[in-house]
């Protein structure tokens, strides 16, 4: 039964991801030919500042909400209020500091950039516990009916802003539309209602809890927005687009895709957080999974980076196509950063969390000391060297808890990693050569190298090809019936 649901979880959820990300980028192609670097650089400079808030508002509730055994509505009372209340504290600090944060960047308008872009926090402040009691009930598909009417609608509204000469404000306009629709659709579609209740002793056991994952999860946003803070306060906000514009399409393409994946596999195997031995062949599954489908994808992105630029967006846009590549290889081992660290959230060791996120974040402030000299390609080099090392204290801690190593990880991810790196340096190659148009590069070079991918898969039986074809053919009998026998459920 937690199978089946996983399974039609992942299903809505990807489905999710692909709509909104789908809808997403067919907005950022439209705004990319209206809007300049440097709107998308005063978006990312404030940015910085309304993603800290957002953390501050949910100082890890919803997660502590998720990974509860048992939630009555005093509980989901509790988070409600103790959410709404930081929401408008983290606002009303957004607020006031807002003069200093635009003096530190010298760009005057900043001041009411930040003051209207960091209503968002308190919108969502109404709707995060929401979708906490959905995601406990693994029920995305009333997120899917919520999330994509929000994400169309917003996205629309900033085009008409920008093409009508609305500049940043086009972006500022996505941003709290998207979330004051999602709160919306949310609150319609969703039974669950607030009542007059509050119990201290409730927040203290969520906050025993949530409180380090939040503090982990400041130091990531800090640690993540700290390059877009140096290469804006260095670099200017031109440059600062280009590197959030470079950011934000890969964002689009994987690290959501990495995101649904946690958002399924959390709640679902926090139900199997006592039984070690079913909760390391859970994670061995995901993992497998995961870099079988995420591999392919991160490495194609990188491959085929030129062509899709040069089809996509205007030549202004070109200076941003090495930051896009060397970011892929840099994103290569996230989707491992993020089980790893699932497994410690599902057994419950936020204290480790926090530990292993402090270790990584001084890894992160030395290496950036230490790259930012040779400019934005070497902070983004700098990037590589961090995903490397900071896999090791990860992966450390999955063997301790479920006895799930890093030489086990590294038979299960690395035939689908050295399958997807080699059929993606071929076509980096092919298009390096070639004298096709931009568009018949990715369609011959995309649909060849994809072909190639799940050939060598199926000839050289990767693991990540059998799962997968299970998964789907739980949806489509078909796929199933090719499977060989012994290789399904």
């Amino acid at each position: 039964m937690l199978r089946a649901r996983t399974v039609s979880g992942i299903f809505w959820t990807f489905l999710e991801q692909f709509s909104k990300r789908g809808i997403s980028l067919l907005v950022t192609l439209l705004l990319a030919r209206l809007l300049l670097p440097e709107d998308f650089g005063l978006l990312a400079m404030i940015s910085v500042f309304v993603t800290i808030a957002s953390s501050l508002m949910d100082s890890g509730i919803k997660q502590a909400v998720i990974r509860k055994k048992k939630v009555d509505q005093k509980d989901l009372d509790t988070a409600f209020y103790t959410n709404v209340a930081l929401g408008l504290m983290a606002y009303l600090i957004l607020f006031f500091f807002a003069p200093l944060i635009a003096s530190f960047y010298d760009e005057e308008r900043i001041t009411l950039l930040i003051r209207v872009a960091g209503l968002v926090v308190v919108i969502n402040s109404f709707h995060i516990i929401q979708s906490a009691v959905l995601t406990r009930n693994l029920n995305f598909r009333i997120q899917l009916k919520a999330s994509i009417p929000a994400s169309f609608v917003s996205g629309l509204a900033a085009v008409f802003v920008a093409y009508h000469g609305g500049g940043v404000w086009a972006l500022i306009t996505q941003l709290l539309l998207s979330s004051l629709l999602l709160a919306t659709f949310l609150w319609w579609l969703q039974n669950w209602r607030p009542s007059l209740s509050f119990d201290y002793s409730v927040l203290k056991e969520l906050y025993s809890f949530g409180y380090k994952l939040f503090l982990a999860s400041f130091l990531s946003l800090v640690a993540k927005n700290i390059y877009v803070l140096v290469i804006a306060s260095l670099f200017g906000a031109a440059v600062a687009g280009l590197y959030y514009f470079a950011h934000r399409i890969k964002e689009l393409v994987i690290d959501q895709l990495v995101r649904a994946i946690q958002k399924v596999t959390y709640p679902a195997l926090s139900k199997l957080q006592d039984e070690d031995e079913r909760l390391k062949e859970g994670y061995r599954k995901v993992l497998t999974v995961t870099t079988f489908v995420l591999f392919p994808c991160i490495t194609m992105m990188a491959a085929l980076a030129s062509p899709i630029f040069e089809i996509a967006f205007p030549d202004r846009w070109n200076p941003a196509i090495p930051y896009l590549q060397i970011m892929c290889i840099a994103s290569l081992l996230y989707p491992l950063h993020a089980i790893n660290l699932n497994i410690l959230k599902v057994k419950g060791r936020s204290d480790l969390y926090l530990g292993i996120s402090v270790f990584k974040k001084v890894m992160t402030f030395s290496i950036l000391f230490a790259s930012y000299r040779f400019g934005v390609v070497g902070i983004l080099i700098g990037q590589i060297f961090l995903g490397v090392l900071a896999y090791l204290p990860n992966s450390y801690y999955s063997d301790k808890l479920i006895n799930y190593s890093a030489v086990e990880q590294f038979k299960d991810f690395f035939p689908a990693f050295i399958m997807s790196s080699s059929v993606s340096g071929v076509v980096f190659l092919a298009v390096q050569l070639s004298y096709f148009s931009s568009l018949l590069e990715v369609l011959i070079y995309g649909a060849l190298g994809s072909v190639a991918y799940l050939l060598l898969c199926f000839i050289f039986k990767v693991p990540g090809f059998s799962l997968f074809c299970e998964m789907v053919g739980g949806r489509f009998p078909i796929i199933r019936k090719m499977l060989p026998k012994g290789k399904h459920a």
